[in-house]
């Protein structure tokens, strides 16, 4: 996918994506934050009851990463921080 976004832009819509799946963190008694975005990875602090949920890899890599990927250009990976 050819990358024609600002870095602004792409930080915007990341954040975008991030304010939809936010719900579904809540739900569950948690939250995410934006940490960083360089090198076309998505840096991310998952918080709350999630940050220590034993599917949390899986729904970072199946949903939040795929997510992203899908919709925004020059995004390539999602990393959690500590």
């Amino acid at each position: 996918m050819e990358n024609n976004m600002s870095f602004d832009d792409q930080v915007y819509a990341i954040n975008e994506i991030l304010d939809k799946m936010r719900p579904y963190m809540n739900a569950e008694g948690g939250d995410l934050q934006y940490v960083d975005f360089k090198d076309g990875i998505v840096y991310i602090k998952v918080i709350g009851a999630c940050a220590d949920c034993g599917m949390i890899d899986l729904d970072i890599s199946e949903g939040i990463e795929a997510m992203l990927i899908d919709s925004v250009p020059g995004v390539i990976g999602v990393e959690q921080v500590k």
